[in-house]
């Protein structure tokens, strides 16, 4: 039966899904950040507009897709782990919301990425400084609902 498989299997899938976690908001923390040098820095055309656009893609594709596919994939597994969710709670609400808006953000920072590429960004570099703001908030919505449960 899944159910006893997502039991007897619970340690590695929590330990997985909190590697991805970690993996996933480095990502989120770092991405933003080079935005802003890229912004406020590097002048558009130059050698140093490609190493930034090659960085971004290398970190979005290669890191951070991949580690919030697992993230996701892992998170589902916990969820369908008999006993771990209770779903009468507040908590795993209140997660499932700060889950769903690191996933946009992401989605947010991945089409940021392709105006930063086709030299069509409008974002300033005080922006994506306050934008990389975003998901501490969220880190301490989840953490808070899962340690806390409130």
């Amino acid at each position: 039966m899944i159910g006893d498989f997502l039991a007897e299997w619970y340690p590695w899938t929590k330990a997985l899904h909190i590697i991805s976690v970690v993996s996933w908001m480095a990502g989120l923390f770092y991405l933003p950040r080079l935005f802003v040098y890229h912004v406020e820095v590097v002048p558009k055309g130059t050698e140093t507009d490609v190493l930034f656009q090659t960085m971004e893609r290398r970190l979005l594709r290669a890191i951070m897709n991949p580690a919030m596919i697992a993230t996701w994939l892992f998170g589902l597994a916990l969820v369908f782990t008999p006993g771990i969710v209770v779903w009468s709670e507040i908590w795993p609400w209140s997660k499932t919301v700060g889950v769903l808006g690191m996933t946009w953000f992401h989605h947010w920072l991945g089409l940021r990425r392709k105006d930063l590429l086709r030299g069509s960004n409008s974002v300033t570099g005080r922006q994506y400084r306050i934008m990389n703001e975003v998901p501490t908030l969220l880190l301490l919505l989840i953490v808070f609902s899962v340690v806390v449960k409130f």
